[in-house]
């Protein structure tokens, strides 16, 4: 496997969304892909984020957008826990949008604190 023909994002066990500094979805992974699918999948390509959510969470859209900022929380639905990480990305050194990884969490997880 050569560095060129890595594709990393699409078989990452985490369910990846791409976004471009508009907030249009430039890039799902199929993780992503399937976990949206009640929402158009791999339709959602192109389409902006801002659509897809409600004012609140668009306001810290646009703050992460405008702020180049990261924004982390862990959500639980139907009992399953997930660590939502949204981070700024970089092409060239310019700023080129966020990604999200939406990562399922085991039941126990531990802590480890190094000094």
């Amino acid at each position: 496997m050569t560095a060129t023909s890595f594709d990393w994002m699409e078989h990452y066990p985490a369910a990846v969304t791409v976004c471009d500094t508009q907030g249009t979805i430039v890039a799902m992974n199929r993780q992503a892909i399937e976990a949206y699918d009640r929402y158009g999948g791999r339709r959602l390509i192109g389409t902006s984020l801002f659509a897809c959510h409600p004012e609140p969470a668009n306001a810290v859209i646009r703050a992460q957008l405008e702020q180049q900022r990261v924004n982390s929380y862990f959500v639980v639905k139907a009992g399953v826990r997930k660590l939502v990480h949204q981070a700024p990305w970089y092409h060239q050194g310019q700023f080129a949008g966020l990604v999200e990884t939406v990562t399922v969490l085991p039941e126990t997880i531990a802590t480890k604190t190094r000094s």
